[in-house]
């Protein structure tokens, strides 16, 4: 197998890549890393020593990779499949990349801030941060709402490297922050990601890892079920 994606089946970043993978059907060997194991986490850092994952290794053309859309991009040059996950057209790209950092930055990132304190010493936790966090969901669900009212997929009229961003932020973030019923267009967008199949098998190989979740108490039942 020439690609190996290390990642952790409950990691939201890990997701984001996982759906880009499945939807241009990419052949990969998955690597899972086991940060609570001596071996598995030396091993990990030996390949990548900021820690953070997924990271791709491309052994055919020694290249190994950290940073969700840099791996997305990469596949997408040199992998190419049924899924044009970056439209050729330069502006529409361009919009593609904005609302791929929008999810990771403005929701994604204060989504794991949020569960980062629950994991937290109670003489470490950080209240401020966590309203900043929230306060900035706020923001950027209204954003999304805007955005969402007059298309199918984050970018345009097509699933994007942009929605296999939101799926993965969407989806944690919206248990610890439910959309609120003036986001109708945002609802309806997450229940389009939530049918596609990339995304529907993702969760499914996450599930029984859900248990091991911070906030497992506020998940919705129709995601611990299979």
């Amino acid at each position: 197998m020439t690609l190996k994606l290390h990642l952790h089946p409950l990691s939201s970043f890990c997701h984001k890549v996982l759906i880009a993978l499945y939807e241009n059907e990419t052949p990969f060997e998955p690597v899972i890393v086991n940060f609570s194991d001596t071996d598995s986490r030396r091993a990990f850092l030996d390949l990548w020593p900021m820690g953070k994952i997924p990271v791709l290794q491309d052994d055919a053309n020694g290249v190994t990779l950290p940073e969700t859309s840099i791996i997305i991009e990469y596949v997408h040059r040199h992998y190419p499949g049924s899924a044009k996950l970056l439209p050729e057209g330069a502006e529409h790209a361009l919009q593609t990349r904005l609302w791929d950092r929008f999810f990771d930055l403005y929701i994604h990132m204060p989504m794991q801030r949020i569960v980062a304190e629950r994991l937290r010493p109670q003489d470490h936790l950080d209240p401020h941060g966590v309203a900043e966090a929230y306060a900035t969901l706020d923001r950027a669900y209204s954003i999304l709402e805007k955005q969402m009212s007059q298309r199918l997929w984050s970018s345009g009229d097509h699933f994007s490297l942009s929605d296999c961003a939101a799926s993965p932020a969407l989806f944690y973030a919206s248990i610890l922050h439910p959309f609120g019923p003036d986001m109708p267009n945002t609802a309806a967008y997450f229940e389009r990601l939530m049918e596609r199949p990339s995304i529907a098998r993702t969760i499914a190989e996450a599930r029984p890892y859900f248990q091991y979740f911070p906030f497992k108490e506020r998940m919705p039942p129709r995601f611990l079920q299979g």
